[in-house]
């Protein structure tokens, strides 16, 4: 089949989602045309003009101003998608995430009978503004089956699809690794994040805190542990975060606790980070998740920072302990691939 794959837009996470599902449909064969959303994004929203009667300064350059506002930006990095479908004429529209695409361009797809897949990435903490796009998918692909009964109200065919990885990335480290690290995160620095790790004992351990952290005050005894940025948007490549896992001996999971306000607090499933480090053979701290739990029942929960730090220096102590249960992690979840994902979706499709 003729796919055309929609970058999400923001390169952090959701982006490693579009990777894997691109890699993947193509190992199985498929033809697939990817829309770079994220390129027209950058490219529109730092788009400049001269500004109305602005003379040059001492050095000759001319002032300028941003040629349009962030609303119109976002929607001319659109605007190509409709071109896109006239050309490639896929039979399937995968879209990632679905926050940039004006809902006029789905009622086009709809008209034009193009079958269209939504994969939510955010559920449960923006599913409000998922469900607002699922009545245009003819499949929605949910990331937490918590969210599913509401799903299935707004669209044809909805099921649950869990965060996956990438075995040609993540993988385990080679016997010959050097672990120069005692303690490796990577995500957003949300608030909830920063309180929490700054809560942490983290003295005397060598710790390196990786992606977006731009609420983190100057004098935050975090910045010594920030890693330098990837790119523009402050995020780090998911080959890089994995190579970071291999050199670590032992990582955390923390969720974040920013979401929409009409979030219910429950959510089941595990995130993409738990399903990345288990494959590196990194043993992990997890904050408690029902599906968690089930997957990972020999790695330590915690509910405080306190606890979260007594868990991770335990583990540094035990490396037999520790080894042990960072193999039972991979090996609980190694048939959660894309590939894998990918042939549940085909199948989807062919009923």
């Amino acid at each position: 089949m003729r796919w055309l794959l929609v970058h999400p837009g923001p390169n952090f996470s959701v982006a490693d989602v579009h990777a894997g599902w691109a890699e993947a449909l193509r190992g199985l064969g498929e033809q697939v045309m990817e829309y770079n959303l994220d390129d027209r994004l950058q490219f529109f929203d730092s788009a400049l003009m001269p500004a109305p009667d602005a003379m040059p300064d001492a050095d000759g350059r001319a002032l300028a101003r941003k040629a349009m506002t962030r609303e119109q930006a976002t929607e001319n990095a659109a605007d190509g998608l409709m071109g896109a479908c006239l050309r490639w004429w896929p039979d399937v529209v995968l879209v990632v995430s679905a926050f940039f695409i004006p809902e006029f361009y789905f009622e086009v797809m709809r008209a034009r009978r193009f079958r269209i897949v939504m994969l939510y990435t955010e559920s449960p903490y923006q599913d409000s503004e998922h469900l607002h796009m699922a009545k245009w998918a003819d499949i929605a692909l949910v990331n937490d089956p918590v969210s599913l009964d509401r799903y299935r109200e707004a669209c044809p065919v909805a099921e649950y699809v869990p965060h996956s990885y990438r075995p040609a990335v993540h993988y385990p480290a080679p016997a010959e690794t050097v672990e120069d690290l005692d303690l490796a995160f990577v995500g957003t620095g949300f608030p909830s994040r920063i309180r929490f790790f700054e809560e942490m004992n983290l003295s005397g351990l060598r710790v390196a805190l990786g992606g977006l952290w731009p609420g983190l005050a100057e004098g935050s005894a975090l910045r010594p542990h920030l890693l330098p940025h990837d790119d523009g948007d402050g995020c780090m490549v998911n080959e890089r975060t994995a190579a970071l896992y291999r050199r670590a001996r032992a990582g955390i999971n923390f969720y974040r606790r920013e979401a929409e306000p009409d979030w219910d607090q429950r959510a089941h499933a595990i995130g993409p980070r738990e399903v990345e480090m288990a494959a590196c053979g990194l043993w992990f701290a997890r904050d408690p998740r029902g599906e968690s739990g089930e997957l990972f029942p020999f790695l330590p929960e915690f509910t405080s920072p306190a606890e979260a730090a007594e868990a991770i220096r335990w583990a540094l102590a035990h490396d037999d302990e520790r080894e042990k249960a960072a193999a039972m992690a991979r090996e609980a979840i190694a048939g959660r691939t894309f590939a894998n994902a990918a042939k549940r979706l085909l199948t989807l499709l062919d009923k």
